[in-house]
């Protein structure tokens, strides 16, 4: 069972990588015996389940993942590095610095925590890079993360046997994208062994993202001043500006968060239209556009982040 976590992914195009690094990625893009897109995160689920419940726990693996999520367009390859050590010292770094002090040595002894903290320290000494390609959200979406992505740009497929004619939710859009993905149901043409799972994902091109986010910081900036949706737009241009190469894809993965939400909840989750239109209401002064879009949107995620709460 997937965790309820969403995942913003950074695609470097493989011209961004070192020649050695190139050579590494295009072999391993060719293998058969690389995790596909759909077993992947089931893959990388399952390994930090095994550290974690190793006796003591592995906060983090020895050495940096070889794996990553791959992605083709045409002819040119994209390569998300899954960089499980540097995003586990990072997230321990979050669990120690969140979770009292007494209570912490029940999770991880202190003496694993010390050898953890030791190993990203001499990670830090040596200069290598602290940003990850990949964030991570669980129990929900950030909306700062919709800014990026246009309602056309949404994918979503459901279960076997659902109806394409009324799972698009895409505004009419052809049956595929051009990053090679279905926007509609599969229906019941493929069997269920050989199905792909419930998605929702979103997909584009670096530029149009920076240029949806900057228009963003534009508009909250002269319309709200210092506010904590400028911050978040600001927090994410600085991440993309310090990790992604010009001509990179992102990835809005809802991830294991689909298994919150029936297939009606997510036909009708229009979370970056709705944004989008936020963001105009502001723009152009329709202050009952903006609230309007503003309040669906957020009672939306407000009422899946409660789920982690309930009984």
């Amino acid at each position: 069972m997937l965790p309820y976590t969403a995942y913003l992914r950074v695609y470097q195009p493989i011209t961004a990588f070192s020649s050695r690094e190139r050579a590494y990625w295009k072999a391993y893009a060719e293998s058969p015996d690389r995790p596909k897109k759909v077993q992947a995160m089931v893959a990388e689920h399952d390994e930090s389940l095994r550290r974690l419940v190793a006796t003591p726990p592995i906060v983090a693996p020895e050495r940096e993942s070889g794996h990553a999520y791959v992605r083709r367009v045409g002819s040119q390859l994209f390569v998300c590095p899954w960089q499980t050590r540097l995003r586990s010292w990072l997230g321990f770094r979050d669990f120690r610095s969140e979770t009292p002090r007494g209570i912490s040595p029940a999770f991880v002894p202190e003496p694993v925590a010390t050898a953890a903290e030791e190993a990203f320290q001499r990670w830090r000494d040596r200069g290598d890079p602290l940003r990850t390609q990949i964030l991570t959200s669980t129990w929900t979406v950030p909306l700062p993360w919709f800014a990026l992505f246009d309602a056309t740009e949404r994918r979503l497929v459901l279960e076997p046997g659902s109806d394409p004619a009324t799972a698009r939710g895409d505004g009419g859009l052809p049956p595929r994208n051009r990053f090679g993905g279905s926007v509609s149901g599969h229906g019941s043409s493929l069997p269920p062994e050989s199905a792909p799972p419930r998605t929702l994902l979103y997909v584009t091109e670096l530029k149009q993202a920076r240029e949806r986010l900057d228009r963003a910081i534009r508009v909250l900036g002269q319309s709200l001043g210092d506010s904590t949706a400028l911050t978040s737009a600001e927090q994410m241009e600085d991440w993309l500006t310090g990790i992604a190469h010009p001509n990179a894809l992102l990835e809005l993965d809802y991830g294991g968060l689909v298994r919150l939400l029936g297939d009606d909840e997510l036909r009708e989750d229009e979370s970056a239209a709705e944004v989008a239109a936020a963001i105009t209401g502001l723009e152009t002064g329709q202050e009952e556009l903006t609230v309007a879009m503003y309040k669906r949107v957020s009672r939306r995620w407000k009422s899946i982040q409660a789920l982690e709460h309930a009984n």
